[in-house]
């Protein structure tokens, strides 16, 4: 390979080839957290959704009844709180995805005018 082949390559991989390898990787660990906490909240809900209509199927009297309402009262306070503890959890992983991409970009940025030099 020449010399003018290989400065060539090496461009292509420091302007190009590099950091769309970088950026894919972080987006794949990004969708990756998010698939994983997206996975995690529906089987919870599900299994509370599921617990709540098992509870309805053992009413037989006015005091079970009243036990289900109150189990509801609780699994809808625990549904809310987990609402929340998730969607701070996807604002958290999409902060870190944007810093990081933010971070990528600068290097990137350096990378090619150090490259043109």
């Amino acid at each position: 390979m020449s010399k003018t082949q290989e400065k060539t390559t090496q461009q292509f991989e420091t302007l190009f080839f590099g950091p769309a390898r970088a950026y894919g990787s972080l987006t794949l660990e990004y969708y990756e957290k998010l698939l994983s906490a997206q996975m995690e909240a529906f089987r919870s809900y599900s299994d509370l959704s599921l617990a709540q209509a098992r509870a309805w199927t053992d009413v037989k009297d006015s005091e079970g009844l009243k036990q289900v309402f109150e189990t509801q009262q609780k699994a809808a306070k625990e549904l809310g709180e987990r609402l929340q503890g998730d969607t701070k959890k996807v604002v958290d992983l999409s902060q870190e995805f944007l810093q990081k991409g933010q971070q990528l970009a600068e290097q990137n940025v350096k990378a090619a005018s150090a490259a043109t030099k």
